[in-house]
């Protein structure tokens, strides 16, 4: 009887901590499956406001607060563009002072907790950059997807489309620089996004079934005059950008991917989310088992992602804590006559651009130009 106690004990220890592995697997795995756009993912810091006066802003002293560059700064309402950090500013040990470019709405005080975004720019192409613009819809497979389209005079048009934490304001980044190159740009929101229609079971699926919407707008882009596009995806919309070019029916028209620190695993990735959000070492396994079994990710996508057909540049870097870099590495290096890599040191997940906006768009526009 003795016996049977103890092992009816271990079982009954076994199951309760199972349930608790794979309750705990499932409010990690949330960091990725129900991320918000355009809200912080949670590998990235909080910073305090110490004080905004006379073109510069003092902010807490972290790794995130002495990148090199130019990055939105986001708030509670707020949000600003800062710029390099001031090396001859005076400052206390524990902070840093960068230039402060604008405030673009809302207001910075001392004690606001903010965080650094890729995202430079707020509003539309026409408020944000004075950019002529139609607010389209794309029949998706969900419903309408709203975008931004950007004429241009080429017939090949640039589909572009955020990744994680993100909206489509981020890609306004590079619009200007698309536009002066006079190439049509379409840029997209997905299912999930603001105005766009809710996926059925309320979750992100990091591209693994969110590519049918920018399979979509290749058809409608192709219905509107464009003869060739390149897709142009960051973090999980390069996931999208990828599968679209294996999956699409008219990836015949697909001229090139820009993949900008892209998402090759579904699994590190989750891994990397479910670690930031403190999860505990032993339960990072569950936190993927339960991510998996609620998405419908399938595993035989966590191998070594398969190369496009079309002319592809990666721009990705080794500090990014979300998507691996050694994966693009790893990309590049076994397709060389087809996979080009650029690396970008000091950048988070998905701001390869913030740190040097030249040297990026100088390395696009050798990419595109014999695609155009």
């Amino acid at each position: 009887m003795r016996t049977v106690r103890t092992a009816a004990a271990a079982v009954t220890a076994v199951l309760a901590a199972g349930a608790v592995g794979v309750a705990a697997g499932r409010m990690a795995s949330a960091a990725a499956l129900k991320a918000h756009p355009g809200q912080p993912l949670p590998t990235e810091p909080r910073l305090t406001v110490h004080g905004a006066a006379a073109g510069r802003l003092t902010l807490t002293r972290d790794l995130a607060s002495l990148r090199p560059g130019t990055y939105g700064l986001a708030g509670d309402g707020s949000h600003a563009v800062v710029g390099p950090v001031l090396q001859s500013a005076e400052h206390t040990a524990d902070t840093v002072v960068r230039r402060l470019e604008r405030v673009t709405h809302g207001t910075l005080e001392a004690g606001d907790k903010v965080w650094l975004t890729p995202n430079v720019h707020v509003g539309n192409p026409g408020t944000a950059l004075g950019l002529d613009h139609a607010d389209v819809d794309v029949p998706g497979e969900l419903g309408a997807l709203p975008a931004w389209f950007v004429p241009g005079q080429r017939d090949t048009w640039v589909i572009t489309v955020h990744g994680l934490g993100t909206t489509r304001e981020h890609p306004m980044n590079v619009m200007k620089f698309l536009h002066g190159r006079r190439l049509p740009v379409l840029d997209l929101a997905y299912r999930g996004d603001l105005g766009a229609p809710r996926p059925p079971d309320g979750l992100n699926h990091l591209g693994e079934t969110e590519w049918r919407d920018l399979d979509a707008a290749i058809r409608y882009a192709v219905r509107y005059g464009a003869r060739r596009v390149v897709l142009y995806g960051w973090s999980t919309g390069a996931a999208m950008a990828l599968r679209a070019a294996a999956h699409s029916p008219v990836r015949d028209r697909i001229a090139g991917l820009v993949l900008d620190s892209p998402v090759l695993s579904w699994e590190a990735t989750l891994r990397a989310l479910a670690r930031a959000r403190h999860t505990p070492e032993p339960l990072l396994p569950l936190a993927v088992r339960a991510a998996q079994g609620r998405a419908g990710l399938r595993a035989d996508r966590v191998a070594r992602p398969a190369a496009p057909d079309a002319p592809t540049l990666i721009i990705h870097g080794p500090d990014d804590t979300v998507a691996p870099w050694h994966l693009s590495r790893g990309l590049a290096a076994r397709h060389p006559d087809r996979v080009s890599l650029h690396t970008v040191s000091q950048a988070p997940h998905a701001a390869m651009w913030n740190p040097d906006p030249e040297d990026y768009e100088e390395r696009l526009r050798r990419f595109l130009t014999p695609l155009m």
